[in-house]
């Protein structure tokens, strides 16, 4: 039996996200007999519950003799409330290791590779830099569609699922991004649970982009709902907007999102995993997904499009997802807002049917509103847009906006941020190119998704003719030091906007 030491756990104060770690002196006897050193792996158990951590090593006036600091993870996976006496000891090998490492070297993954593997990080038993690992080797095109069915199967298995018995049809859709402010989800959902059908919708919070549906909703309603509480919104409304990360649908998501994020990256083969597990965890039937193709989208031509589309039907269909693609128009930003309460704004002024609404997010989302519908009803797709269209005009899609996000929690009033900043255009002309990428990068300089009122608000649009003085962008920041840094980013980015 491995050699076990007893230290008493200190909560250290320090946030590692979801990553546990342990503090230890540099003469600490245990690190000394055991040669424990930095990103040493360690099981830290009290009573039946354990962790794995990665050890830290600090200087010997930092944490107390006979202590060993413990990150906030580690605290809360081990239900901590005081000091108490941990047992510490050499973590055990994670076999599935030993399949990244024979992916690493380009070799295939079967089934139960990639389910030992989502297992182990769905049980924190990976370190970040394991994690990083994973997601690198399976990135760029070297997952081929086994691997990506195996991969969907072994992320939902890992996780909780969603029943809706007497509903034969359970819908949902999903844009794989790009786009900033395209925030088209809650009108979709909106509108198509007024027309009777079922559409409980979980989303995602930010990966790469300023906002998520999630960060969005999250402004205006409570998303953070039990599996008990999205099942009561659902029976009551039909449908739900609420944050996937919270229920345990698909858990390993929410970790591999993490890690994706910090690397910027977002994976061919890990996205349609990501996207279709919890479709399938949701308990969806049927599924709309919305590819957006543009130089600085995340799909540059046609026939990548072309080929994730087929990619995402084929790997639904091995899931039991009937599944549509749409390629559309990702040339540009949607809407005006860009962050989460500026995107709150521009869907909340489509569903009131706002003079100003703007026009581009309004006509996307009857779009994509009217392809779920023909999934629905098989009535066409022109027929199904005109009933988006009597939906959302009617009022009734926006009455049925509020009864979601009542039964969620209380309707929010969106926040002002605390700083403002006006851009205007230093020569005139025709708008010919905006590069979404450098500004959803500008987006979350400002402190977009993580400060919800950060962001920007657009003014321009391709094809419009601006003059000198003209307003481009307001930037809203809550801080002076993100205003500053993010402005510094675009007066070093001239090609932000082009003009001819």
């Amino acid at each position: 039996m491995p050699n076990q030491y007893t230290l008493k756990a200190l909560d250290i104060g320090i946030n590692t996200h979801q990553e546990s770690v342990a503090y230890m002196r540099e003469d600490c006897p245990v690190c000394r007999a055991e040669g424990f050193t930095s990103n040493s792996r360690v099981k830290i158990s009290v009573g039946s519950r354990s962790v794995v951590a990665s050890v830290n090593v600090v200087d010997s006036q930092v944490i107390p003799e006979g202590h060993v600091g413990l990150s906030k993870s580690a605290i809360q996976r081990l239900a901590l409330d005081s000091v108490t006496d941990v047992m510490i000891g050499h973590a055990d090998v994670v076999a599935s290791l030993a399949s990244v490492r024979k992916k690493v070297f380009g070799n295939s993954l079967d089934e139960a590779d990639m389910q030992a593997i989502i297992t182990d990080i769905s049980d924190h038993l990976y370190s970040d830099i394991e994690i990083a690992t994973f997601l690198s080797v399976c990135a760029g095109g070297r997952l081929n569609i086994d691997e990506i069915v195996y991969l969907t199967q072994a992320m939902v298995n890992a996780g909780k699922r969603l029943h809706w018995p007497g509903h034969d049809a359970v819908f949902d859709k999903h844009c794989i991004g790009g786009l900033p402010g395209n925030r088209t989800t809650p009108l979709v959902v909106s509108i198509v649970s007024a027309a009777g059908h079922l559409m409980p919708k979980t989303s995602s919070r930010a990966i790469t982009s300023p906002a998520g549906t999630a960060d969005t909703m999250e402004s205006l309603t409570n998303v953070n709902l039990e599996l008990a509480d999205i099942r009561r919104v659902v029976n009551e409304t039909g449908a739900c907007l609420t944050w996937g990360g919270a229920v345990n649908l698909s858990p390993a998501d929410d970790v591999l999102i993490r890690i994706e994020r910090a690397l910027d990256l977002d994976g061919e083969g890990q996205m349609i995993a990501s996207v279709l597990s919890k479709k399938v965890a949701a308990g969806s039937t049927h599924t709309l997904i919305d590819i957006p193709v543009g130089p600085t989208a995340k799909v540059r031509s046609g026939s990548d499009a072309g080929r994730l589309a087929s990619l995402f039907t084929q790997v639904g269909a091995a899931c039991g997802l009937k599944v549509r693609c749409i390629i559309t128009d990702g040339s540009q930003p949607v809407g005006r807002g860009i962050g989460p309460v500026e995107e709150a704004r521009d869907l909340l002024a489509v569903l009131r049917c706002e003079d100003n609404a703007p026009v581009d997010l309004r006509d996307r989302a009857l779009l994509l509103a009217g392809h779920v519908l023909d999934m629905a009803e098989h009535c066409g797709l022109e027929v199904a847009q005109q009933k988006a269209m009597e939906l959302l005009i009617s009022g009734e899609a926006y009455r049925q906006f509020c009864r979601i996000v009542e039964s969620q929690g209380v309707f929010k009033s969106l926040p002002e941020a605390h700083y403002q900043h006006t851009e205007s255009a230093v020569l005139g002309g025709t708008l010919r190119r905006i590069d979404n990428r450098k500004l959803a990068r500008l987006a979350k300089l400002s402190g977009a998704p993580f400060s919800p009122g950060a962001g920007l608000r657009l003014y321009v649009k391709l094809g419009d003719e601006v003059n000198a003085g003209d307003t481009l962008f307001t930037l809203y920041s809550e801080s002076e030091g993100e205003r500053d840094y993010a402005l510094e980013y675009y007066r070093e980015n001239t090609d932000l906007f082009v003009f001819d």
